[in-house]
């Protein structure tokens, strides 16, 4: 078994992904050359190169690494794709979205939270990203649509306007559950709706709260 004190660098980190099944070579760089201490509370830098999620206040958890690794390859990204993000967290996912992707849209209701994320994301010199304040589970229509979306809460059903901005052919990842134990789950868009590409993993995930989520 790995110890606690075993994983203390980027490359620590890549190689735990890699045992986890994470192939995306593209992915795997963008996770070596972000400094994920700089994306966790100050007095949980010791654990930011262990593969596990992380408090960042509010009840909300960072999500694991590789799991949030497997949510990412997922979309089968290419480097060009208008993203959504839903759920900012401190800004470790959404800075690999945009070293990956075209540019990221990334919504988070926690104001503090996403102004930590805001800085977080400055301090890596990443401008490929506008960051939302609100509620994500209306999406971001006006940037809309998206090539891609990656949802990191959990609601039993993809929410219908998260549907209608992913553009034809794109894909979307959400933890399907009532929130503690959920399916986490890959679809497409197609032109007769939603479609089920496959279940990645089960894991256990914050729950989706706004309009079209949790009250």
């Amino acid at each position: 078994m790995r110890s606690r004190d075993s994983a203390r660098t980027p490359d620590d980190l890549v190689r735990a992904l890699r045992a986890a099944g994470i192939g995306d070579e593209r992915l795997l760089q963008a996770v070596r050359t972000t400094p994920r201490e700089q994306f966790v509370p100050s007095n949980r830098a010791a654990a930011a190169y262990d593969d596990v999620p992380v408090p960042i206040g509010y009840e909300q958890v960072t999500t694991q690494p590789s799991l949030s690794a497997m949510m990412i390859e997922s979309l089968g990204l290419d480097g060009d794709e208008h993203v959504l993000e839903v759920g900012t967290g401190l800004g470790f996912q959404t800075a690999l979205l945009a070293r990956l992707t075209a540019d990221v849209v990334s919504i988070e209701m926690w104001p503090d939270i996403a102004a930590q994320a805001r800085r977080n994301l400055a301090g890596q010199d990443i401008r490929n990203v506008e960051l939302r304040i609100g509620d994500g589970s209306g999406g971001v229509p006006d940037l809309a649509p998206y090539d891609a979306i990656l949802v990191s809460a959990a609601f039993p059903d993809v929410p219908v306007p998260l549907i209608e901005q992913l553009r034809l052919g794109g894909r979307l990842v959400q933890p399907i559950g009532p929130g503690g134990d959920e399916d986490v789950m890959s679809f497409r868009r197609t032109s007769s709706g939603l479609v089920t590409v496959r279940l990645l993993t089960v894991a256990r995930f914050v729950r989706l709260r706004g309009r079209y989520g949790f009250p």
